[in-house]
């Protein structure tokens, strides 16, 4: 049985924070909002957790995970960035995208596709995620919280609640934060690449 939090979007409380990135830090599937839909985490270094997240998913080994960081300051550590990718990073994050980048040998090789080195990297303008950020001092494991057989993403915290109350630890209700993904940019080669339009404008990347 999931636990459920209300977390004000504009001012979280703190107490409520700290519990949730302990249980994190045991394990926890959590869901939680964002800036485009809400999504599904767990720390980073955690085997059972990512597992469980395939499951409610039903994803396969070539499906990339999104490791959600506070700021352009995590992202060195996971990802090979060139100058050119940076520009682009610093411009157009936070926000609602998510950004394929060459991952480095610090990401979990269970986290990557078979064969591509690949990592997507995700820094959202959500004061909710951003506290978590903060008070786990290290990025998230994410994947945006699509049921099988759905099109769209989940955006009821209530009725994801009622429906994945057996499979999650814990439940963030942080509002309404619309329907729509986020818009994926592939940064892994010379030009972007629009991968997946959502919410983020998708011009600035040719798409």
């Amino acid at each position: 049985m999931s636990q459920y939090f209300q977390i004000h979007p504009e001012n979280p409380q703190v107490r409520l924070i700290r519990q949730a990135v302990e249980i994190i830090r045991n394990g926890g599937v959590i869901a939680y909002p964002t800036d485009s839909a809400y999504a599904l985490g767990c720390h980073l270094g955690d085997k059972n957790a990512a597992e469980k997240i395939k499951r409610i998913r039903r994803l396969d080994d070539k499906h990339n995970f999104t490791l959600v960081c506070r700021d352009l300051s995590d992202i060195g550590t996971y990802a090979r960035v060139d100058n050119v990718s940076y520009r682009l990073l610093k411009t157009y994050t936070p926000g609602p995208y998510t950004f394929i980048l060459n991952a480095t040998s610090e990401v979990p090789r269970r986290l990557l596709h078979p064969k591509r080195r690949h990592i997507g990297i995700r820094i959202p303008d959500n004061r909710i995620v951003q506290d978590l950020l903060a008070e786990l001092g290290e990025p998230l494991m994410s994947t945006t919280l699509i049921l099988p057989g759905e099109d769209d993403p989940m955006i009821d915290p209530e009725d994801i609640r009622e429906k994945l109350e057996h499979e999650l630890a814990l439940v963030i209700d942080g509002g309404f934060c619309g329907p729509e993904p986020t818009t994926v940019v592939d940064l892994s080669d010379e030009v972007p690449k629009v991968l997946r339009v959502g919410k983020g404008d998708p011009e600035p990347f040719g798409g």
